[in-house]
Formats: C-alpha cells, structure tokens, sequence
C-alpha cells in the first residue's frame, strides 16, 4: 500500500463524514420543523455513513477519521508520530472541506460561521463520556472483523446523538470543522476548545481504563 492512500483515505473518508453531518442536518430541516425528526434524520445519516465507511477504507488507513483515535493509536505504538501528526492533519482539513462542500451544495456559502453555542459542564462531560465510549468499542473489539467494528461504531454513535446531552461529536476534527456552518449541526468557535479537550480527555482516559482492566 502506498503511504499516500493512507493519508489520502483519512482526508476522503472524513470529508465524507461531514458531508454527511452537516448535509443531513440541513437537508432534516428543509423538511421539517420538527427537531426531533431533525435529529433523526441525521442520527441514521451518520451511523450508516460511520458504517461504509470503516469497511471501506478500514483495511487502507484504518479508518481513524478522528485525531482522538489516533492519539490513542500513537499511544498504543500502532502508528508512528510522523504519521499520526499527518493522519490528524488530513482529518481536520478534510472535515472543513467536507462542511464546506455541504453548505455550497445546499446553496449557503462555503464559510458560514456558526452562531450556535454549545458550552456548559454537562455538555462537556458529554463529550468526555462520549468519547470514552467510542474508543472502549475500538480498542475492545480490535480482534474483531473490521464489519463489526463499522456496524458497532455506527450504531454507537447514531444512538449516541439521542442520550448524549452535546450529541456525542466525540472527534476534534468534527468539532473544528463545525464551526464553519451555520446550521442544525453547527458549533460557535468560542465552544470548540472545551469541547475537544474533553473529547481527547476522553479518549486518554479509556485507553488508561481499559488497558487496566484488558489486554489491549
């Protein structure tokens, strides 16, 4: 495999990602007024697009699409730090570019800044829980096939935007790349840094757990 596909499947896979996120969220309230059939419509959008893509590009990159996984992968000495620091790189730039692409394909302007706040401690333990969990799936079920994970992270994190108060962003790049639109799915800048200190909080803290209580 080339070193490129890695890198180039990171920077795909989570603009694709966002896409979904945001183009769904838009797309629920075209259709409805209703924030619960919002919410629904884009909880189902995220978990089966998580899903295709961990097995599409599971087996190339790994299919991180998230700097807080691959925090935990470099922990784990499963990527090394030159690659892990271009791995997060190609993440956030590919989840702008996937927000981006959303808001002109919806016919908004490619930078919309959100005015969304999300901020408060409950909001942040959210994300701290939500990321604890996301990564308990990954590092519990690495023997497993990689169908498997993609089915348990998709429906983990589409469940998750119903009984997480913040809505289980549970991804920096997520959360960065959210602050460029201005609609259902969007974050105010002045909430981001709480908001990813507590997903990667998260992420440290159930790899410290788990390889407590697991071989991991």
């Amino acid at each position: 495999m080339k070193v490129s596909e890695k890198y180039f499947s990171e920077f795909l896979g989570t603009l694709i990602l966002l896409l979904s996120i945001v183009g769904s969220g838009i797309m629920g309230q075209n259709l409805s007024q209703n924030e619960g059939v919002v919410l629904l419509a884009n909880s189902l959008a995220i978990g089966f697009t998580l899903t295709f893509l961990i097995i599409t590009f599971g087996k190339r990159s790994g299919a991180h699409f998230n700097p807080a996984v691959t925090l935990v992968m470099l922990l784990l000495k499963k990527i090394k730090l030159n690659e892990a620091l271009v791995y997060i790189f190609m993440q956030v730039i590919g989840a702008c570019a996937g927000v981006m692409i959303a808001n002109i394909i919806f016919g908004l302007d490619a930078i919309d800044l959100s005015s969304k706040y999300r901020s408060g401690f409950q909001l942040n333990l959210s994300e701290i829980l939500s990321t604890f969990g996301l990564l308990m799936i990954i590092l519990l079920n690495q023997k497993n096939k990689t169908e498997v994970v993609a089915a348990l992270v998709g429906l983990y994190i589409g469940a998750g935007i119903w009984f997480m108060s913040s809505t289980a962003f549970a991804n920096p790049a997520v959360s960065i790349a959210r602050t460029l639109t201005d609609t259902f799915t969007g974050i105010h800048f002045s909430s981001i840094t709480p908001f990813v200190l507590s997903q990667f909080l998260g992420a440290i803290t159930a790899l410290v757990v788990l390889k407590k209580f697991y071989k991991i």
